[in-house]
């Protein structure tokens, strides 16, 4: 199994969970981490994806204190060999991929990463609150992968 240390150091992880600590008063420690850590697998899995893939409500909330760190972020990218880019959406039910979640969880398990399952909630679930409030589709996707620059 993969660690994402090598995709994120002790500064840089301790500076995202500060993030989404202060985004949500009340927060335990330990979950905020978890949230991290996932959103960290979350980006390294979705820069070798070839098909639509979309974070859980929860995952997002990391994903969305990962891109606040600029540098971090980008350095994060640049580790995992593209830019992964984050396009919000108001969620609508309507528009929700019900398999993106499963197919995501798949892809952070083929990238070599122990999946954190009980952070992967249906966005309707509500039992860990978070202030991350998007949602992300099949229609341009959060997801536009940028080749790497050949040369």
């Amino acid at each position: 199994m993969r660690d994402i240390t090598a995709l994120l150091d002790r500064l840089q992880r301790a500076e995202v969970i500060g993030t989404v600590l202060r985004n949500n008063p009340g927060m335990d420690d330990g979950l905020a981490a978890r949230i991290v850590d996932e959103a960290v697998k979350f980006v390294a899995a979705a820069a070798g994806a070839h098909q639509h893939l979309a974070p859980s409500r929860v995952v997002d909330e990391g994903w969305h204190a990962l891109i606040l760190h600029t540098r971090t972020y980008r350095q994060l990218c640049e580790r995992v060999g593209t830019f992964v880019h984050h396009i919000p959406e108001a969620p609508d039910p309507e528009q929700r991929d019900p398999d993106a979640l499963t197919r995501t969880q798949q892809r952070i398990a083929e990238a070599g990463f122990p999946v954190d399952d009980a952070l992967w909630l249906a966005p309707t679930e509500q039992s860990i609150p978070v202030a991350a409030r998007c949602q992300h589709s099949d229609d341009g996707g959060p997801i536009v992968i940028i080749p790497k620059p050949k040369g």
